[in-house]
């Protein structure tokens, strides 16, 4: 049987054995060979419109001359020099890190992934709550639906059964309670929990929002117990969802806040930010990294800081945001026996598909030339690269119109 046109130029661009890579991402790996703007392509040609972004990563895009000037010239002059050591490009990121609002805090670790950057923000909460409780208040709370990261200490706050049962036993003292529930939060968070770590915004957990009570909840329950109060905004931070912090419209008041993904500008960099009442306990020798922070990433890191902190572009993400969510508004409502909630904030969006199994329909975007993401069970997820334009958008909407008819 001849193959159709969009089934060829599958077969070219994908390659579905022998893969030098353990099976964990599947049988099958689309191979991505270039990209421009919000847009890549594939070995055969094929060209797609990015609503995934890296998975929240590409904030800027792809194809930008500005960041591989940056990190040309900043290997050629210095590649790596250890924790022992810093460089301007290190000095230059935290500093511009801190300085920016509207959380205070006293410095910055930085990493190499977000799980590593939610492992520091979970040991920093256990060194506070030793240094300043004693033993005996190392717990931690976190919600149903969460996911924190892969490392053990993460993973062991990712209260899924098919993220966690290869790996059991996990550390112990993690406490799992119901997502936006204040009551649930207030019989269970005592002075015995090191620390709190939450999402905004669940991005692995269907996108579930938090409310603005379960923020006062979070914000009043952390003050009178004492527990560090971790935001991870390693998928929500850094102008994803129409403010500079997700926190900052939720209302939630973080003592730690972790960042990753659109930090290094697709170069694996992440960032802790600490507060004066945890940094004034912290020894030498307490934590560390080889790699973390090296001049190169945080060179190209400065840049991304740099264009994503301005006003007018948290206003222009802002903006598409809002036309991003008018358009799926109307796809819900010529759609109904297919589209369901409505989920996200900003740039980071989605809709429950209810028309059959989800990975049907993103393969179905993916022949017609776009790639999105899915999110819990049935959540089609919307993060493309935040320099995304309006006339983008409508391209995307008609993309995933054409797929639900």
């Amino acid at each position: 049987m001849e193959m159709t046109h969009a089934k060829a130029a599958h077969a070219k661009s994908a390659f579905a054995s022998n893969l030098p890579f353990p099976p964990q991402y599947g049988s099958e790996l689309l191979v991505i060979c270039r990209g421009r703007g919000v847009w890549l392509e594939d070995k055969s040609g094929k060209k797609y419109l990015d609503f995934a972004g890296g998975i929240a990563v590409n904030a800027l895009g792809y194809g930008r001359a500005d960041l591989a000037k940056t990190a040309m010239k900043q290997m050629r002059r210095l590649s790596h020099i250890s924790n022992l050591f810093t460089t301007e490009p290190a000095l230059a990121l935290a500093r511009a890190m801190l300085a920016q609002g509207p959380f205070k805090f006293s410095s910055v670790f930085f990493g190499n992934s977000g799980t590593e950057a939610n492992e520091a923000a979970l040991k920093y909460a256990r060194l506070h709550s030793l240094r300043t409780k004693g033993p005996g208040h190392e717990k931690f709370l976190c919600f149903s639906g969460a996911f924190h990261g892969r490392t053990l200490g993460s993973l062991s706050c990712t209260p899924s059964p098919k993220y966690q049962d290869p790996y059991l036993p996990l550390i112990p003292g993690v406490v799992v309670a119901t997502y936006n529930d204040p009551r649930a939060l207030a019989r269970t968070l005592t002075e015995e929990f090191a620390g709190v770590i939450v999402e905004v915004i669940q991005g692995e957990g269907g996108l579930a929002g938090m409310t603005p009570e379960f923020a006062r909840a979070l914000n009043e329950a952390c003050a009178r117990t004492g527990a560090i109060l971790i935001a991870d905004e390693v998928q929500t931070g850094m102008a994803r969802t129409g403010t500079f912090y997700a926190s900052e419209g939720a209302g939630l008041k973080p003592d730690i806040i972790t960042l990753a993904k659109p930090l290094g500008g697709g170069l694996p960099l992440s960032a802790v930010l600490i507060p004066e009442k945890v940094n004034a306990l912290i020894h030498l020798g307490d934590h560390g990294t080889t790699f973390g922070g090296g001049p190169v990433t945080t060179a190209v890191a400065g840049k991304v800081w740099e264009k994503v902190s301005r006003p007018e572009f948290v206003q222009h993400v802002r903006e598409m945001g809002i036309l991003l969510e008018q358009r799926l508004q109307r796809i819900k409502a010529a759609h109904p026996e297919k589209v369901g909630e409505l989920r996200g904030k900003g740039l980071l969006r989605g809709f429950e598909y209810v028309g059959g199994e989800v990975k049907d329909f993103l393969d179905n975007l993916r022949t017609r030339g776009m790639l999105a993401l899915r999110s819990g069970a049935n959540v089609v997820r919307i993060a493309p690269p935040l320099i995304i334009t309006g006339r983008e958008i409508e391209t995307g909407i008609n993309l995933i119109e054409e797929a639900l008819r």
